[in-house]
């Protein structure tokens, strides 16, 4: 159990909780196992009392005895009830106090894993499936949830009640007690390898559940390629395939599942067999009564659960211990991004590249290669090259996604490893190749990276990035809900939303990249005249493909294979007559034919 030592310190932090949890385990075994010494005197004068009643001969006196009798039965009885309402007011509070710590723990726990993955770099994420970290926050947390609740109050419980409940039988008789007691391990061992199969064949159906599942969302985010090359049928026929391997499995488990009340039953019918054979002798050689067999059999039935739940509750530690190393696995993970100096100070927007150099550490391709520039406070320099070329990657070094391999990045001539990471990007308004929107209303998504706005913000931000007007024309407007991913607009118009939410920020570095190949002409120049008001006083870097999205910049870097190969102003490049001069006339002739 090394592994689930991990939790130990939210059991420290929840110890009061737990305490009592254990204290009401204990008084609500002691009210549930002190009905067997009632049951005994019930059961003995019982048997007196028939043995009584047949040897009078009175009628009338036969009738106050059968009274008396019944008066004491009675009695017998609403002490049993009252045993038993108080030892179920007690259990009740034990679900109250250790299940609800489990789910208070659970909570925690799902907490400490999103926020450690908030930490971890974009290296990370390349290397991990979102389907495995979902896994680890949702199904790995509720198995070690299990080990927190059932399977310590079921642990607690079994200890408690046998230990109360073997102290009673050897204090009556030693002999018939042992007898009780040789059942119950073979008990808690078939339990234990029934559910063994069964957590085997549970793991193979979450497996499944998770491809059917993958299956299906990747077919609803897709839906229009699956409707445009009209693969319906396929895509109806794999899910056929994959649901009819989940039945399958399902009913595999079904099978298992159907041995276990039947094992439990046989198992607690033979011990009762048991009982009463060995019993039945004691009592002819006089060293038991009838009520101590209905008593052995009434401590029999109260262990019979508790014991059988042994073999239970070690399957759900097994599975928690496999979930938490899982979990551990990810949170020993520590992010390699972190600031030397934790400088937090205002960003004026000056950037410098000294030979930087950046191999991606899970492919080991070199994206960028001794690439060295400068960038005044305000000014833009515009970065062009084919796909593959390194003008993503550079974006993403300048927002310390990742480390550099080797050089130097520096803003206001501050190494940027020594910038509190917070202070860094929430300086820098990013617009990425790939808009990711959420499943909101546009007015959240425009302002989500903006730490204050007002409504007047929002729409100045959507009129700056020529999507006011689209908005507008919406039924619900700013409220719209733009769907999952933004499936509900256009790619155009994830891009200008996206621009709009950058911009709202107000940042003192812009970084727009490859943001306006989704657009038409018209759209982009539309956008660039507003861009030309925005880029005033700000630093900012285009990253563009297209020569036409270039235009502002004050100077322009043009790459290819991540390298450096001609830099300067358009005019300048243009004379040189080099790969730029290419590019743009290979572009031109294009919008012009």
């Amino acid at each position: 159990m090394k592994e689930l030592k991990y939790l130990n310190k939210y059991l420290f932090k929840y110890k009061y909780r737990l305490l009592l949890g254990v204290l009401f385990i204990i008084l609500s075994n002691l009210f549930g196992i002190v009905q067997g010494p009632i049951i005994r005197k019930v059961v003995d004068e019982l048997a007196t009392s028939f043995t009584q009643y047949h040897a009078i001969a009175s009628p009338a006196e036969k009738s106050i005895f059968k009274d008396a009798f019944v008066l004491t039965t009675m009695k017998y009885g609403v002490l049993i009830l009252v045993m038993t309402l108080i030892s179920g007011v007690f259990l009740f509070l034990v679900r109250q106090f250790i299940i609800a710590v489990s789910r208070l723990i659970e909570y925690d726990l799902k907490n400490e894993i999103y926020q450690h993955y908030q930490t971890l770099p974009l290296s990370f994420y390349r290397k991990n499936n979102t389907g495995d970290l979902m896994s680890r926050i949702s199904e790995d947390v509720s198995s070690v949830r299990m080990y927190l609740g059932p399977s310590i109050m079921y642990f607690l419980n079994l200890i408690t009640l046998f230990a109360i409940s073997i102290i009673i039988m050897y204090s009556v008789d030693a002999k018939l007690a042992t007898y009780v007691l040789i059942p119950l391990p073979i008990l808690t061992l078939s339990i234990y390898l029934v559910h063994s199969k069964m957590d085997e064949r549970s793991t193979q159906i979450q497996r499944g559940l998770a491809r059917l599942s993958t299956f299906v969302q990747e077919a609803f985010s897709g839906i229009r390629v699956i409707k445009t090359f009209a693969r319906e049928e396929e895509t109806t026929s794999r899910f056929a395939t994959e649901s009819l391997n989940y039945k399958e499995k399902s009913l595999n488990l079904t099978s298992i599942n159907s041995f276990f009340y039947p094992l439990i039953l046989a198992l607690t019918g033979l011990s009762i067999i048991i009982i009463v054979y060995v019993g039945g002798k004691e009592v002819i050689e006089g060293n038991v009564t009838y009520g101590n067999i209905t008593e052995f059999i009434f401590y029999l039935n109260k262990l019979t659960w508790p014991v059988a739940s042994l073999g239970w509750t070690t399957s759900l530690v097994q599975r928690a211990e496999a979930a938490q190393r899982r979990i551990n696995e990810f949170l020993k993970t520590d992010t390699d991004i972190v600031s030397v100096r934790n400088l937090e100070k205002e960003i004026h927007g000056q950037i410098k590249f000294e030979n930087v150099t950046f191999t991606y550490p899970d492919s080991g391709i070199t994206a960028l290669k001794n690439i060295s520039f400068d960038v005044a406070a305000g000014q833009s320099l515009a970065i062009i090259g084919t796909t593959g070329s390194g003008k993503t990657t550079l974006a993403n070094l300048l927002c310390r996604m990742y480390d550099i391999s080797g050089g130097n990045i520096a803003i206001d001539a501050e190494n940027i490893k020594d910038y509190n990471l917070f202070n860094l990007r929430n300086s820098i308004g990013y617009v990425p190749q790939d808009v990711f929107l959420f499943s909101d209303t546009i007015r959240n998504n425009i302002a989500f990276g903006a730490l204050e706005f007002t409504e007047d913000k929002v729409i100045q931000a959507a009129k700056d990035a020529d999507l006011y007007e689209n908005i507008v024309g919406f039924p619900e407007g700013f409220d719209t809900i733009v769907g999952e991913r933004g499936i509900t607009l256009s790619g155009g118009q994830k891009q200008r939303l996206s621009i709009a939410r950058a911009i709202l920020r107000e940042p003192k570095i812009m970084i727009f990249d490859d943001c306006l190949s989704a657009v038409d002409t018209q759209t982009e120049n539309a956008i660039l005249n507003s861009l030309e008001r925005i880029m005033h006083g700000k630093t900012t870097l285009i990253i563009s493909h297209r020569v036409s999205s270039v235009k502002l910049a004050n100077n322009i870097m043009v790459l290819h294979e991540g390298e450096i190969v001609e830099s300067g102003t358009h005019q300048s490049l243009m004379k040189i007559g080099g790969v730029y001069k290419e590019l743009y006339e290979k572009q031109l002739d294009q919008k012009n034919g």
